[in-house]
């Protein structure tokens, strides 16, 4: 949505940035009732928020491992709510944080389906719970058992970017060229793909459409010519 983030308090008149905060409430008094004090507006899709893995680790030491994998998944599943792309009206990348996240949901969600989890499966997980730290994992590593979350998490980070993609674009007047309006329907088809068969996918055709979504995001905010080659070729190697 579009707001104007330089907020001031109708009741003790304290200013602050919605855009940092990410709440309307006033950090001073707490009230609720305040008013925009800049002349534009922006767009905001993003709330302030960390992917916070720490206490997983303790989590599965303490509880019975299905509780923990369901707090885990819903850690992610926050997260990922609450992220956007756009923060005060400035593209933000597609960041490995936002990926891990997405992936940590579904593999919570397939080993807490799985009877027996192979040793395999439990490392992956455990590899993504540093995910905070250590970044993504490699296509190479991801279990053959697994490769739908990577999949799936791809896909749906894909198509999530592209809607506010789309926003941004038009409340920033950019009309897509051709050459952009070509690969944003190649996007948009293989993520709905990957959807249809519910993320089994090779996990490198899935890290593909991600880098392929980076590179044109590049050439539209950067007129980089050479990263919207590059996207165009991860697509048709696909």
């Amino acid at each position: 949505m579009e707001i104007r983030g330089e907020r001031e308090c109708k009741e003790c008149e304290t200013q602050w940035s919605y855009y940092e905060t990410g709440s309307v409430s006033c950090p001073e008094c707490g009230s609720m009732h305040s008013v925009g004090v800049d002349d534009d507006r922006k767009l905001h899709t993003s709330q302030s928020v960390e992917l916070d893995l720490t206490e997983a680790p303790e989590r599965f030491e303490n509880e019975p491992e299905d509780e923990a994998l369901r707090s885990v998944a819903e850690t992610a599943r926050t997260y990922q709510r609450k992220r956007g792309f756009v923060d005060a009206g400035e593209l933000r990348e597609l960041d490995d944080d936002y990926l891990v996240a997405g992936e940590l949901r579904h593999v919570a969600d397939l080993v807490n389906r799985s009877f027996d989890p192979s040793d395999d499966e439990e490392w992956y997980l455990l590899r993504l719970l540093q995910g905070d730290t250590q970044g993504r994992p490699e296509p190479a590593d991801v279990p053959e058992s697994l490769r739908e979350a990577r999949g799936l998490a791809a896909a749906d980070a894909v198509r999530k970017y592209r809607r506010e993609l789309r926003d941004w674009l038009d409340a920033n007047d950019v009309e897509p060229d051709r050459p952009t309006t070509q690969v944003f329907a190649s996007l948009d088809e293989r993520a709905k793909r990957i959807r249809a068969l519910e993320g089994d996918v090779p996990p490198r055709e899935a890290d593909a459409l991600v880098e392929a979504l980076r590179e044109v995001v590049t050439y539209v905010r950067d007129d980089d010519e050479v990263a919207l080659s590059r996207a165009q070729d991860r697509l048709a190697d696909d």
